[in-house]
């Protein structure tokens, strides 16, 4: 299952994985790297980007303060910091993770009302051989 909802169970994630649980592509996450501190992946032996449990529920926090609540990146990055210092950044992350998820899974329920909503006849196969 895409998006947040599915649980952060493993330890590390590649960065296919992390687009997927987080719906982003690969171009946005390195550019976020660039802006934030915080998001500074370790790299395998062969020079691959390996995220931790806590980077990918940063991600999410960013994402959520970017595209949510509609912060610009100074604003995020400033967000972000008063959650270090006051020490709550754990907790936003964490807050951010059930909202993606909620959100997803709204976004999926009305894919699917609209699925069993559409009036249009299904083909079906023709019985005659």
């Amino acid at each position: 299952m895409a998006g947040p909802q599915r649980e952060l169970v493993q330890e590390f994630y590649s960065i296919g994985d992390v687009c997927s649980l987080t719906e982003l592509k690969p171009h946005v996450l390195r550019y976020w790297e660039s802006q934030f501190k915080l998001l500074n992946p370790a790299k395998n032996r062969s020079g691959n980007r390996v995220y931790s449990r806590r980077e990918v529920e940063l991600i999410l926090l960013v994402k959520h303060l970017l595209y949510t609540e509609k912060y610009t990146i100074d604003g995020a990055r400033q967000k972000l910091d008063e959650h270090r210092k006051g020490g709550t950044l754990r907790p936003a992350a964490r807050e951010a993770l059930e909202v993606e998820a909620l959100e997803s899974l709204e976004r999926e329920l009305a894919e699917l009302q609209a699925l069993l909503d559409d009036p249009a006849p299904r083909p079906t196969r023709n019985s005659e051989g």
